[in-house]
């Protein structure tokens, strides 16, 4: 049974924006306000926005509508408001002189924006953009390491009304081009290039290479990494913020799904703010002045995390361009510099650099952890909360999504947490835990889910509403089941145990199968594949590629090998199987289906299940002898190839 490793001191307490909501409403116990914040959103989502100090330019006229059901509901209706003045230009006024922005360079450089700084850099690129024939409502798909210069794309777009489209910055080219021919991008804005592990990495290459099969594309917007100037002409830092409707589009960012083609997640901006501020302020006790480093990518949901909740509570951002465990103690060293006091991470990069040793450093600037990406093990959580943060800093680990803009599960700095714990739901969310049924349990794991809708909760997929409704609502209608398995304790404290769908989370990253058997049907020698997630010590889950090969071709290393580099090129290095394994046939229904959770139960040596819908039951035999090495032949294993 998992301890409490974390109680909140005084000094906490008085210091808490959660405790000062708490007071300012005469509440006492943070499990009454959970629960009031979900029963009575009507209450709790106006009272949090005022308390965190965000300003709408109109107040709405209702909290929410779900009059077309729970799916479709809209919220804080007939408000206006714009992300790029609340998180930078608002700030600009109070704080002109106080640090927005750090950028440290794989090659140690570094640079500084203030507010008043990142505040005309944004007005004048957004001018640029107007420049292009960018208006509202047009998708600029942004392609750049994390920088200053992504939060300044990303405000630029929020500034216009322009729809961003933020596409992870270690894709391949034919990965990028899908999401810049999905979502009809008019702009394309990267870099020269970029450094990670020592290595230039030609960005504005791949790009190119994407913008050729982009017909939509008008213009590539480059910044050059070395002399920090954009090759467009900046306007004259004049141009007001344009604002919008609160559920006017503000984020079209992409997440894998189960059957292939990356899902188009819509955000807008009135949610959006609102929720991710929530969990800057509240979870991570994020306050003016913090300095928050987060090691992820503007193209998963903690870079907009950061950018837009930190931004929103006038934190200074610091953007780490490259790896942060090359060298190997270079997130210690950047925490001591920059004087981090809140650090995101996720439990697969704290398990990738326990190897490397303790932290030799000074950290007393740590105050609170942020975690996600996968569920926690014991010893890297003790490790991260004990020898980094020296017993004193909380560790935030929460859970959510792409689709969710936020988090489900999340506990915050002042109520006591156990080890590897996501505490419990997130001011307002209506968390449970469910059977098969749809009914409550406790004690046990079942399927998360969500009961009633919440602000920050995507609008849909692109173009694409019957694939939201069957991905989250139509199991249990009503109830958005997220695909998780989770349980809640004798104590009431929450943890999650996986994933209940076939999506992959490689080290923190959701992606389908589907993709990985694309990227590897594309070598020439692969007929067919079944890609599976198989759980890893250190980066939490890696992918297998099951294949059978065509006609004329023989399992070997090398062209275990080549399958490998394939997927890689296809995907980015990132994606590439830890295991590459060839066999003769896959087990499928006889609607040729691909049966994976048999696969990979053969991958993990447990039982299948019920086979009665698999025609060809026996390839599984097969594929359990190549696994366990009876068929060494067939069997290769890729790692860092």
């Amino acid at each position: 049974m998992a301890e409490v490793v974390w109680k909140p001191t005084a000094d906490v307490l008085e210091r808490s924006n959660v405790v000062r909501l708490m007071r300012s409403h005469g509440i006492a116990d943070y499990e009454e306000l959970v629960r009031r914040s979900y029963e009575e959103p009507e209450w709790f989502w106006p009272a949090a926005i005022e308390d965190m100090g965000l300003e709408f330019s109109r107040p709405w006229d209702r909290v929410y509508d779900d009059s077309r059901g729970p799916e479709w509901t809209t919220w804080f209706l007939g408000g206006k408001v714009n992300i790029a003045r609340v998180c930078v230009h608002d700030w600009a006024r109070r704080t002109p002189d106080a640090v927005a922005a750090v950028f440290v360079g794989e090659d140690g450089s570094r640079r500084e924006l203030t507010f008043a700084a990142m505040s005309d850099a944004v007005t004048r690129f957004a001018e640029a953009l107007v420049s292009l024939g960018v208006g509202e409502g047009d998708a600029v798909a942004i392609y750049l390491p994390m920088s200053p210069e992504v939060a300044i794309a990303s405000h630029a777009c929020a500034h216009l009304g322009a729809i961003q489209v933020p596409i992870f910055s270690g894709f391949a080219a034919p990965a990028v081009a899908t999401r810049l021919q999905d979502s009809d991008a008019k702009v394309l804005i990267t870099a020269s290039h970029s450094f990670r592990r020592g290595k230039s990495i030609p960005m504005r290459a791949i790009a190119d290479e994407a913008a050729a099969e982009s017909p939509s594309l008008e213009r590539i917007v480059e910044w050059d990494r070395d002399s920090g100037e954009w090759d467009v002409d900046l306007g004259p830092g004049e141009l007001e913020p344009l604002e919008v409707d609160s559920e006017h589009p503000y984020l079209l960012t992409y997440t894998s799904g189960t059957t292939g083609k990356p899902k188009g997640v819509v955000h807008v901006q009135g949610g959006f703010l609102v929720s991710i501020a929530r969990e800057v302020a509240y979870q991570a006790d994020g306050h003016s002045g913090d300095v928050i480093l987060f090691a992820t990518d503007m193209g998963w949901i903690m870079g907009p995390w950061t950018v837009v909740g930190g931004g929103a509570m006038g934190c200074s951002l610091v953007f780490m361009e490259g790896a942060p465990d090359w060298p190997k103690d270079r997130l210690w060293k950047l925490i001591e510099q920059e004087r981090v006091t809140i650090l995101g991470c996720s439990p697969t990069l704290i398990r990738a650099l326990i190897p490397n040793g303790d932290p030799d450093g000074d950290l007393s600037s740590l105050r609170t952890f942020v975690t996600t990406g996968e569920p926690w093990n014991p010893g890297p959580y003790r490790w991260l909360f004990e020898t980094v943060g020296g017993g004193r800093c909380p560790i935030i680990n929460c859970s959510g999504g792409t689709e969710v803009g936020a988090c489900f599960l999340s506990p915050v700095p002042a109520v006591p947490i156990k080890e590897c714990s996501l505490g419990g739901p997130a001011l307002g969310m209506a968390m449970d835990v469910v059977d098969a049924e749809g009914n409550s349990v406790r004690g046990e794991v079942g399927e998360l889910v969500c009961r009633k809708p919440f602000p920050g909760m995507t609008r849909g997929f692109w173009r694409d509403p019957e694939r939201y409704l069957d991905a989250y609502w139509r199991r249990f209608p009503g109830v958005w089941v997220h695909g998780d398995w989770a349980s809640v304790d004798e104590d009431g404290y929450w943890f999650l145990h996986g994933r209940s769908d076939d999506t992959m989370n490689i080290a923190g990253k959701r992606i389908g199968p589907a993709e990985l058997e694309s990227a590897a049907v594309g070598h020439p020698a692969v007929q067919e594949a079944a890609a599976v997630g198989v759980p890893h010590a250190v980066k939490g889950e890696v992918a297998w590629i099951f294949c059978v090969l065509s006609p004329g071709f023989d399992p070997s290393d090398e062209l275990a090998a080549e399958v490998s580099v394939a997927v890689g090129a296809d995907l980015g290095k990132a994606f590439r199987p830890d295991r590459v394994l060839f066999v003769p046939a896959l087990p499928k229904t006889r609607s040729a289906k691909i049966v994976r959770r048999a696969v990979r139960a053969c991958a993990l040596g447990a039982d299948p299940g019920d086979l009665s819908s698999v025609e060809n039951p026996e390839a599984l035999d097969v594929i359990a002898r190549v696994v366990d090495g009876r068929e060494a032949d067939r069997a290769v294993e890729v790692g860092e190839r």
